[in-house]
């Protein structure tokens, strides 16, 4: 693997004008030009490699604007030297031609997404909705973090059968008072009462029931994602068709 530095922004386009780069670290605060102008001047370009921001600025605009500009990921400052490798590794791996995440809303307190069907771009989202309520405590954030995370891979996984080609969206809104997110997913929907194979429905005295299930039918391990996420959250709604969901943290 070939590494080439850049002093500032400036410097960081002039290389990539003379060569292709796979996979760019771009810190955001840099003499001459910002690492978000430089992002600005990638959206012009045919081809750009995948970016990896690198930042201690963890305002809600700073991490928006990365996010609809495309990067592959942010990374808060500080970090360790294998974190930035993992993630540089993954975005290297990331297909030329991958679907994107569409930013529909960026407004601090009021974001909505579009992602493929995929479990990669679920876990790089999750990664920057932490960020983005950096300012709360840890364990609301931790709380948030699981629900969300777990909510948004049933819809990727269930919802979308794991198929690229569909999307899910994701709105994001905050109040001083609460946190709500909202799930929609192209499947079908589904009913409480097929659900065997998870734990919140298991049979009263048989909190194991669901395993068998899962074992049986040749999942994964787990199962125990909506128990968890009831547990944690203050409302839990979905709609009738049930491929849509909506949970409320309130913040007081």
């Amino acid at each position: 693997m070939a590494v080439t530095t850049a002093e500032d922004g400036k410097e960081a386009l002039a290389q990539l004008k003379k060569k292709k780069f796979d996979v760019m670290l771009l810190d955001v605060w840099m003499p001459k030009m910002n690492g978000l102008e430089v992002l600005s001047q990638l959206r012009t370009r045919a081809v750009k490699p995948r970016v990896v921001v690198m930042t201690g600025d963890n305002r809600p605009e700073t991490l928006l604007t990365a996010v609809r500009e495309q990067v592959y990921q942010c990374i808060a400052k500080p970090f360790s030297a294998l974190d930035v490798v993992s993630v540089v590794a993954k975005a290297a791996a990331m297909p030329v031609d991958a679907p994107g995440i569409e930013v529909l809303s960026a407004r601090p307190d009021w974001v909505e997404l579009s992602l493929p069907c995929e479990r990669e771009s679920a876990e790089r989202i999750h990664e920057f909705m932490q960020q983005l309520k950096s300012d709360l405590p840890q364990e609301v954030r931790t709380n948030v973090g699981q629900a969300f995370r777990e909510l948004l891979l049933n819809a990727v996984e269930w919802g979308g059968k794991l198929d690229p080609s569909l999307r899910v969206r994701i709105s994001y809104l905050r109040t001083k008072r609460m946190l709500l997110y909202r799930i929609s997913d192209p499947g079908a929907g589904f009913k409480f009462e097929e659900l065997d194979h998870a734990a919140c429905c298991n049979p009263p005295g048989d909190p194991v029931h669901h395993m068998e299930i899962r074992e049986a039918k040749g999942l994964r391990a787990g199962g125990f994602g909506l128990l968890l996420t009831r547990s944690i959250v203050d409302e839990l709604l979905y709609n009738e068709q049930q491929n849509e969901v909506v949970f409320i943290k309130y913040l007081d």
